[in-house]
Order: structure tokens, then C-alpha cells, then sequence
């Protein structure tokens, strides 16, 4: 399987930690999150079925947590305005889809 792991940059370091306990190899990119413009890890794991289950349990370690965030409204007459908005921030999104042909050379 190959799962993609969207997690909140603050938990990052948590969730490698995690992922290396487990003995999970993963490839860490940085991403930015399109409403809040703020910074993410996406987690690309590729693992055979029977370690999904522990590969999810490790990336959602965390819970949702709220913050205030100040948004950019690019809507605004009179050009771009940002106001604040409390967010859940943290957490995970998962994402497992089967793979047809994995090597590593």
C-alpha cells in the first residue's frame, strides 16, 4: 500500500520519531495547507497491508487542537484583507491506496 500522511508541522518531528520506533521508513516533503497557508509534512510510507493499521495509529497520535489563525481574504474590494478566524489545527489526514508495482533498487 502506499499512504500519504498529511500532518501539522508542529507534530512532525513526533511522528517520524514514531514512525522509526516502529522500524516504518517514510519520505518526509514539506507542504503548505491551501486555507491557512500554513506549514505541513506529508509522510509518503509504502508498507505491505498488514502494517496500515500501524502506520495510521502512529500518524494520528495527535488530536485537533483549536488556534487563531489570521486568513487573507483575497475577496475584499478594496484588495486582500486578513482577519482572524479560530481553526482546528493538528491531527491527520490519511490517505492508503493499493500499489501495482513497487521496487527498490
Amino acid at each position: 500500500k502506499a499512504v500519504y500522511a498529511i500532518v501539522n508541522s508542529d507534530d512532525t518531528y513526533a511522528v517520524n520519531k514514531g514512525l522509526l520506533k516502529a522500524g516504518i521508513r517514510a519520505t518526509k516533503l514539506s507542504s503548505t495547507g491551501g486555507f491557512l497557508m500554513s506549514g505541513n509534512t506529508t509522510f509518503l510510507i509504502c508498507c505491505p497491508d498488514e502494517q496500515v493499521d500501524l502506520v495510521i495509529e502512529v500518524a494520528k497520535v495527535f488530536k485537533e487542537k483549536k488556534a487563531v489563525r489570521s486568513v487573507i481574504n483575497i475577496m475584499e474590494p478594496d484588495g486582500a484583507a486578513s482577519y482572524p478566524v479560530e481553526v482546528a489545527i493538528g491531527g491527520a489526514t490519511i490517505f492508503v491506496t493499493d500499489i501495482e508495482r513497487f521496487e527498490k533498487v
